[in-house]
C-alpha cells in the first residue's frame, strides 16, 4: 500500500516529531556545529516538505531522511565558507559555543569522546547507538557493506573506550 504524500496538516508535523531527533543528531554528528545542525535540520525537512514524495513504508521515509540529512550535511561540511573559517578550538575562549546538553554528566563526556572521533567511525556508533539503526540500516544510509560497519563500529568502540579509560571503563 503506498502511502499518500505529505501534506501542511498534522502528517507533516507528526513525521518531524518521530524523526526530528534523528535528523538533528545525525547532522551534528556530521557536521560538529549545533548551529550547521540547525540549518541542515531545516533544510532536511524542507526538502521533505516540497518533493512532495510518496514512500513505500517507513523505512522507506527513514532511508530518505538519512540519506538526505548525510548529504546535506557534507554540502554544509564541504562549502568554500565553512574552509574560510577559524576552527572551534583556535577561536577565543569565551566565544566558544555550549556543548550538548544531556541530563547526565558521564552522556555528555560520551558526546565529547564520540565527537571527537574521526567521521568514519563517529557516524556508524552514533546511528547504533543513539538512534538504534541495525548494521544493515547503517549499511544503506552511509553506502557501505555490512561488514564494513561492523568493522567500523568495534574499531570506534576500540577508541572510545580508550579514550575514557579511567573515566568509565576499568583498566
Amino acid at each position: 500500500m503506498e502511502e499518500q504524500p505529505l501534506r501542511a496538516d498534522g502528517s507533516f508535523d507528526a513525521v518531524i516529531q518521530r524523526y526530528q531527533s534523528m535528523v538533528f543528531g545525525l547532522a551534528l554528528a556530521k557536521t560538529g556545529s549545533r548551529s550547521d545542525a540547525d540549518d541542515v535540520f531545516q533544510e532536511v525537512f524542507l526538502a521533505l516538505f516540497r518533493a512532495g514524495k510518496t514512500f513505500r513504508d517507513e523505512e522507506h521515509r527513514k532511508a530518505w531522511l538519512l540519506r538526505t540529512t548525510l548529504n546535506l550535511s557534507r554540502r554544509v561540511t564541504a562549502s568554500s565558507w565553512r574552509q574560510r573559517t577559524v576552527p572551534l578550538d583556535q577561536a577565543p575562549a569565551g566565544e566558544l559555543p555550549d556543548p550538548p546538553l544531556f541530563r547526565d554528566p558521564r552522556e555528555s563526556r560520551v558526546w565529547e569522546a564520540l565527537e571527537s572521533l574521526p567521521e568514519d567511525y563517529r557516524l556508524p556508533l552514533y546511528l547504533f547507538y543513539f538512534q538504534e539503526l541495525s548494521t544493515g540500516e547503517i549499511a544503506h544510509a552511509l553506502s557501505l557493506g555490512p561488514g564494513a560497519v561492523r568493522m567500523r563500529l568495534s574499531r570506534g568502540r576500540d577508541r572510545l573506550r580508550d579514550l575514557l579509560k579511567g573515566e568509565m571503563f576499568d583498566g
